[in-house]
C-alpha cells in the first residue's frame, strides 16, 4: 500500500506539476508570465460570469417566472 500512494506522490510532484515548477523558474523576470495559470483562470472565470448573466438575462426577459409574494411557500 505504501508503494501506491509513493505512486500517487511521484504522479503529482513530478508529472502533473513540472509545468508550474517551469513557470516558478520564470518569476524573477516576469510577474505577469510567472502568474499566467491565475489569469487563464480569472478568464476562464469572467467568461462563464458573462455567460451565466446573459443567460440569467435572457429567461427573465420571457417573464415566465411568477414573481408574486406567495409564488413560493417558504415566503
Amino acid at each position: 500500500m505504501k508503494d501506491f500512494f509513493n505512486a500517487i506522490q511521484d504522479l503529482f510532484v513530478n508529472v502533473l506539476f513540472a509545468p508550474f515548477d517551469a513557470i516558478r523558474a520564470l518569476e524573477l523576470e516576469s510577474w505577469f508570465t510567472a502568474n499566467t495559470m491565475s489569469w487563464i483562470f480569472m478568464i476562464i472565470g469572467f467568461v462563464a460570469f458573462v455567460y451565466w448573466m446573459k443567460q440569467l438575462a435572457k429567461y427573465n426577459a420571457n417573464n415566465e417566472e411568477d414573481k408574486s409574494i406567495s409564488a413560493h411557500s417558504y415566503l
